[in-house]
């Protein structure tokens, strides 16, 4: 992946153990957008809620920013929050802005590089080069570039200016929906980074069933209602989706993540369907970005960079979750 050190761009990324356990490093930039621009759980306040101020970078490819995308669609504030996407390949210059269908250029800094925009809002930036960044236009630096944190702001500090989708994050369900979202990061979000870029068998093993027993919970639990907190559609959902989408055409074969597929459990297949066929959601999903990621980036795990064709997913076929209610 690469990081940069004292503004510069390096090619090391230092997220692996010597036992060859995959370690995933925090984010850097931990501000957030208010209502009134005071400081939120962290940060330095001064970040106020306007139409027009803020920019996220995305790339269509990465699960992590592509729940930020389907937030910001929910909400409504897609006229509200600009987007730069990045190329689907990662190579010696991380994320790039290189040309390409789908490709959205950098209107800031002009980048040809996602390590341009770090260094143009922070010169002596010293981190990892990552997927989503929310930038504040006013000041040109960057709010925040940790998706979890990123998709509450987006699901509540512009409900002022007119965002439309809804509280994802309700008082009376925080305190289950936080205990999902552990269990699902922790086993099934990167649980998939911890199968694929495992070094030996037993950190692969160590992951890999911990994941399909997640699976099989979701499974159960989604047997009962249509969305993680029963009739309504939270936070929850959103961080789960992404991983979902790619499980089958990415994970299954190139993260080796392959004891089941998502097709095969039919309710969470169905429940796959349902929220993507939702409003503005469709449109946040870009199945070829996302394999020509994977497969032509880590050539560590796939050397010749060939990407398969399949396999085949109807996922615009109905889903009968509305039974559920919701």
């Amino acid at each position: 992946m690469g990081m940069m050190i004292d503004g510069r761009w390096t090619s090391d990324d230092g997220e692996r153990t010597q036992d060859g356990r995959f370690v995933r490093r925090d984010s850097a930039f931990r501000n957030w957008i208010t209502p009134d621009g005071a400081p939120g759980p962290s940060g330095s306040g001064g970040f106020r809620a306007e139409p027009g101020r803020y920019h996220l970078y995305v790339a269509y490819a990465c699960p992590w920013a592509h729940r930020t995308l389907v937030m910001r669609a929910l909400e409504g504030l897609e006229s509200m929050i600009s987007i730069s996407v990045v190329h689907w390949r990662m190579g010696e210059n991380g994320w790039t802005f290189e040309d390409a269908p789908g490709v959205a250029p950098d209107p800031v800094f002009n980048a040809d590089a996602m390590w341009q925009v770090y260094a143009g809002a922070d010169p002596g930036y010293t981190g990892r080069v990552t997927v989503p960044v929310l930038l504040d236009l006013r000041t040109r630096s960057i709010v925040n570039n940790e998706s979890s944190e990123i998709i509450r702001m987006l699901d509540s500090a512009f409900d002022r200016c007119g965002a439309s989708g809804g509280d994802h994050y309700p008082p009376a369900l925080r305190e289950e929906i936080d205990a999902v979202n552990a269990r699902v990061y922790a086993t099934l979000n990167n649980g998939v980074y911890r199968c694929g870029f495992a070094r030996t068998q037993a950190a692969y093993e160590e992951a890999v069933h911990p994941l399909f027993d997640t699976l099989d919970w979701l499974e159960e639990r989604l047997s009962r209602s249509r969305y993680l907190m029963g009739a309504r559609l939270t936070e929850a959902d959103v961080r789960l989706l992404p991983t979902l989408l790619r499980f089958d055409a990415v994970y299954v074969g190139h993260f080796k993540c392959n004891l089941r597929r998502i097709v095969d459990y039919p309710n969470l297949w169905a429940y796959t369907r349902d929220l993507l066929q939702r409003p503005g959601v469709r449109q946040t999903f870009d199945l070829v970005h996302c394999k020509r990621h994977y497969y032509e980036s880590h050539l560590h795990i796939n050397p010749a960079g060939v990407v398969p064709a399949g396999p085949i997913l109807d996922f615009d076929a109905p889903h009968g979750r509305e039974a559920l209610g919701g």
